[in-house]
């Protein structure tokens, strides 16, 4: 006991510390790596984002317990959440609020029966393209207004279905590349308490597919 004692009393600065840091990106703030493309073209594999955990809740750290309220995810958001049926931490874009009624018909989306309006985009560097020629579109219903990737060749089982009303209490996530994630349409509605903060910028990002060089261009990129 003796020694454990010496041995935190020389390292006390440093314990207290990693304490704090542990504290802050439990409940302040974090940043994650994506490693997939289920959001491109707006996220990027390789893309490290930061994430707002007090965009909705003030949390008691390392844990789900919310100490005060702030606010509720909003159509559009990008939210970070901790999957209990995914059982992995997914970043999804938000689409369907609780009571909303939300339906697909060959990826047109349909919210409370007005469809979401479509313009045509364009968008480089997405090294999936290679494998998987897609092309991309603006999609826009209200306030929301993000790009979409969608496959030429290898369209979604899940491109259509509903409608289906969203639950008290739930949301409905999908992901940008609406071809390639795993998102509501799999694992159903996701739990408010599940949605732990909100990506709202890149940090930094490394390309995978160049021996990790660095994507300046992407660094503090605000993400839509």
């Amino acid at each position: 006991m003796r020694a454990i004692a010496k041995f935190l009393l020389r390292n006390r600065g440093f314990i207290a510390f990693m304490l704090c840091m542990i504290v802050f990106r439990s409940a302040v703030a974090d940043w994650n790596v994506v490693p997939t493309g289920s959001m491109q073209p707006t996220i990027r594999i390789g893309d490290r984002i930061l994430v707002d955990k007090l965009a909705y809740d003030v949390r008691l750290p390392l844990t789900h317990v919310s100490l005060l309220h702030l606010a509720d995810p909003q159509r559009g958001d990008i939210v970070v959440l901790d999957s209990h049926t995914a059982r992995e931490r997914l970043v999804k874009r938000v689409i369907g609020l609780p009571g909303d009624q939300v339906a697909m018909r060959g990826n047109v989306l349909f919210i409370n029966g007005h469809a979401a309006r479509y313009v045509t985009g364009s968008y480089g560097g997405i090294g999936d393209d290679l494998r998987d020629p897609a092309h991309y579109e603006i999609e826009r219903y209200g306030v929301m207004n993000h790009a979409i990737r969608l496959s030429d060749y290898r369209p979604s089982p899940a491109s259509s279905f509903g409608p289906v009303q969203v639950p008290a209490g739930r949301y409905l996530l999908l992901g940008d590349d609406r071809d390639n994630s795993m998102d509501s349409r799999y694992f159903g509605f996701f739990p408010r308490d599940e949605i732990v903060g909100r990506a709202r910028h890149v940090v930094a990002s490394l390309d995978p597919e160049h021996h990790y060089l660095p994507r300046t261009d992407r660094f503090a990129a605000p993400l839509d």
